[in-house]
């Protein structure tokens, strides 16, 4: 017997899965929610955009989380022992880049800063630093185009460099305390193996390629005489970061004894080097070439892998396109939305249709599945937290349109659900545009598990079978088919990726198959979004809205006539 261990770091919590290598069982799992801030998140009511993280946080969750994994595995079964786990692997969430010292100490960690925001991690969804996001862009636009060609031709505030750029403006002595800046995903396996000095650390290829530029054929990072032109500090703060990066097949190292006391576990094994969150929960659900990973959650990332052997096109708006990010040996595609269940959870929490009795979505989903598509006469955009993908603009707001004085909140919160199936059709749409095809939908995450409304509905909208990974905790499970992956020649190793994913992923034999009438208002409806998305963020936009609100009214009386 072997097992691996898949430590996931989501938006609000960490989790642990221990699993059995030879088929995938999950033997314990435990969660733990970080503690600073609302929902582990260091929030400013002053200003919507921050989002930031307390590194403490990830490392005490780490020891909590791996102790009631193996309290659960040791109940599930007599037969597990400890000595018998083979290797480690982690997923984070990014960009979330941390300041960090010479050592690699994150700075909130130090007296100096400990209550100061811009020393903690940045966490992925803080958009502070919009406005240089804009300006990397519109720089590489100019000087280096190909900078911007494999990450969607804009440059987002979500990502590695505008955060940084970010500090070094508005907080320059945070920005001038630190040595250099460390993903999430680079600095927990550091700290488990005990490499956390930013000049040795292992840096991710998902985490440089997709996020801060890296490229290879292009020398790697972006040069320095760019960064410098954007600030000369940042030119300068290039010679501190990173020359080469590794994919999630290499080692980070190997468990440090000091680590293996904390966590229960033996000492010397493997540890993957890092990769985000999204990554590898597609491992996690048997992503290959053709297959599509929906990771749903607060937010989503839809991921495709082709063959790194093949000419494939840059494709305009999408998240990056990565050799050896996702799975490695082939090009890892990212795309998304920037807010998925968070946007439910700002209707149920914020709005209160519910009353002041929040976090629950129960009764608004049960009376939203009793309507039809089309009948509640709304359409909304799926841009409360800016838009990821196709218009990598973060600046962009929600909408909501055809209100009435009879419109109820199951009707708004169907038209909420619709307008993420159309987002996610938008992205499925621009892959297919540019060559890459997608022959069939596996959906993973906390969503796709539980709401079988908002299935049928992706069902419908997109015309294609939706498909559910068979692990609860694909992301967890990814990780831990990396940490399967690394320990190599130990017994129950395993030489690759795809040997592994043939024994640890499965699908659930639950779908959701689309209802032909459904799709027909639904291509009516969607035909009505294109129209708002193309007039609220093209630039170049030219038309008319005046045709929407009474097609939309049109629609309504045809689907309760």
């Amino acid at each position: 017997m072997a097992y691996t261990i898949g430590l996931d770091y989501g938006t609000n919590s960490v989790r642990c899965l221990i699993v059995d290598v030879a088929n995938g069982n999950e033997l314990g799992t435990a969660v733990h929610e970080y503690e600073t801030g609302e929902a582990g998140i260091i929030l400013d009511s002053a200003d919507h955009n921050l989002a930031r993280q307390n590194p403490a946080d990830y490392l005490k969750g780490a020891e909590v989380v791996v102790k009631e994994a193996i309290l659960q595995a040791k109940k599930a079964d007599k037969h597990f022992d400890t000595n018998a786990v083979i290797g480690v692997g982690i997923d984070t969430t990014g960009s979330t880049p941390i300041p960090v010292d010479k050592d690699g100490t994150p700075l909130s960690m130090l007296d100096k800063f400990k209550d100061n925001p811009n020393a903690c991690a940045w966490l992925w969804k803080d958009h502070t630093g919009h406005a240089e996001a804009a300006e990397i862009t519109e720089l590489a636009e100019k000087e280096h185009p190909e900078y911007l060609a494999k990450c969607g031709q804009t440059y987002s505030s979500e990502w590695f460099f505008s955060k940084v750029l970010h500090c070094l403006r508005t907080d320059p002595e945070v920005f001038d305390a630190a040595y250099s800046w460390v993903e999430c995903c680079d600095y927990i396996p550091a700290v488990l193996t005990g490499d956390t000095k930013p000049d040795v650390i292992k840096r991710s290829r998902c985490a440089a390629g997709h996020k801060a530029m890296f490229n290879d054929r292009l020398g790697g990072l972006p040069a320095k005489d760019f960064l410098a032109k954007l600030h000369p500090k940042l030119g300068e703060l290039r010679d501190r970061l990173y020359e080469k990066t590794y994919t999630v097949q290499d080692q980070a190292g190997k468990l440090t004894e000091q680590w293996a006391r904390k966590l229960g576990l033996p000492a010397g094994i493997a540890v993957a080097v890092g990769a985000f969150d999204a990554h590898l929960g597609a491992v996690g659900s048997g992503i290959a070439p053709g297959k599509l990973v929906k990771i749903i959650g607060t937010s989503t990332c839809d991921m495709l892998v082709a063959e790194s052997d093949k000419a494939l096109a840059d494709i305009p708006g999408i998240c990056g396109i990565v050799d050896g990010s996702i799975l490695p040996g082939f090009f890892g595609l990212e795309a998304g939305q920037s807010a998925v269940g968070d946007i439910f959870n700002w209707f149920v929490n914020y709005i209160q249709p519910g009353g002041e009795k929040t976090g629950s979505h129960e009764p608004l989903t049960d009376k939203a599945a009793n309507l039809k598509p089309g009948q509640s006469g709304l359409l909304a955009l799926d841009w409360n937290n800016g838009n990821r993908t196709v218009l990598v603009d973060q600046r962009l707001t929600g909408l909501l349109v055809g209100q009435t004085l009879h419109t109820k909140p199951e009707e708004i919160y169907r038209a909420l659900i619709e307008a993420t199936a159309f987002g996610a059709l938008t992205i499925i749409n621009r892959f297919e545009e540019y060559g890459v095809k997608v022959s069939e939908v596996i959906n993973c995450g906390g969503i796709a598990e539980k709401n079988a409304l908002l299935m049928q509905i992706y069902a419908d909208v997109t015309d294609r079978e939706m498909k559910i990974s068979r692990s609860a905790q694909s992301c967890a499970l990814g990780a831990a088919i990396a940490g399967a992956v690394v320990a190599g020649s130990e017994p129950g190793g395993y030489d690759s990726f795809a040997d592994a994913q043939a024994a640890m992923c499965g699908l659930k034999d639950i779908t959701y198959k689309p209802i032909p009438e459904n799709h027909r208002i639904y291509q009516q409806l969607y035909n009505l979004y294109k129209q708002l998305h193309d007039a609220f963020g093209l630039q170049d936009w030219s038309g008319k809205l005046a045709n929407v609100m009474k097609e939309l009214l049109n629609i309504k009386d045809t689907v309760i006539s």
